[in-house]
């Protein structure tokens, strides 16, 4: 199973040195993927987590994760696909993959938050049923040379979208969501599914299971597919869950671990370790000194290196 790890993007350790450092570590250390996550709006009087009320653009920051590693593969972890259009994301998306040499994973989702939708002039009705032609678009966007498309909810004008991405095909494709319809689109028509922070981790072999079905229900192999899991990682104390169970992936590193093997045998291709939503780490208020420190120790600590 890859490791992962989530790129400081959120709160105090949100810097650029941070950024570029964290970057050339964590590729140094053996970590599979670097990962961002997208925040537009924290709504007065939301009382939302900390993680959230302060996070840098996810493509801007892949792109500049590119311009310092090598071979570490850049994802974001997502991008709400009702905020933008197909056609201005494709063209983000293959720049992120041209810049980097071919090594960007794109994630979308359809969002959740009433105030974003308002923001963005989006429209929260029917965000669903525009997933499978959104993913279209993209990918006849990156298939290069003259393309056309018509749909229910989009147009592609006949033309060229250059330069196109590195990949063959574009970069993977891989969606959020935990409800059985966002399961069952997974599997007919994504690279791979990716778990949010609120997912029930000990419960994930039974959404693997629901994506599995649906792929081969529609003649797709199911272990074709990726099942990255976000790694909301509580190092220290382990942190009870609403069941009054350990959290996965709190506790000591040798718990860490331990369920990182867990949740690879329940079907899990990849997890990533995201310390962003550590209150320590990814908390605006946090002390930056601190925070980085913190990190530090926890990257090196569960580097892929270091087991």
């Amino acid at each position: 199973m890859d490791i992962g790890f989530g790129a400081p993007v959120s709160g105090a350790w949100a810097t650029p040195d941070n950024l570029a450092a964290f970057a050339v570590a964590a590729e140094r250390a053996g970590y599979r993927s670097l990962w961002s996550f997208q925040r537009l709006l924290v709504p007065v009087g939301s009382g939302m987590d900390p993680v959230y009320q302060s996070v840098l653009d996810p493509m801007a920051a892949l792109s500049f994760a590119a311009a310092v590693t090598s071979s570490i593969r850049l994802g974001v972890a997502i991008v709400n696909l009702p905020f933008v259009s197909p056609g201005y994301l494709a063209k983000q998306a293959a720049s992120v993959d041209v810049l980097s040499g071919g090594r960007h994973d794109l994630g979308i989702g359809i969002g959740w938050m009433p105030e974003e939708f308002a923001l963005t002039g989006a429209d929260m009705a029917g965000r669903g049923a525009r997933v499978a032609e959104y993913v279209q678009v993209l990918r006849t966007l990156w298939a290069g040379g003259d393309r056309a498309f018509t749909g229910t909810f989009y147009q592609v004008p006949a033309g060229t979208q250059a330069p196109p991405p590195v990949q063959a095909g574009g970069p993977p494709v891989l969606l959020g969501g935990l409800a059985r319809p966002a399961l069952e689109r997974v599997g007919r028509i994504a690279d791979g599914w990716i778990t949010s922070s609120r997912t029930d981790l000990s419960k994930v072999n039974q959404l693997i299971a629901i994506v599995r079905e649906a792929a081969a229900a529609v003649g797709r192999d199911p272990q074709a597919l990726r099942y990255i899991c976000r790694g909301v990682v509580r190092a220290g104390a382990p942190v009870a869950g609403p069941d009054g169970q350990r959290l996965l992936l709190s506790g000591t590193y040798e718990q860490i671990r331990a369920d990182t093997e867990r949740l690879g045998a329940a079907g899990v291709t990849e997890v990533f370790y995201d310390l962003n939503w550590d209150p320590q780490i990814g908390s605006p208020s946090a002390d930056p000194a601190a925070a980085t420190e913190r990190a530090e120790q926890i990257m090196q600590a569960l580097a892929p290196a270091a087991a």
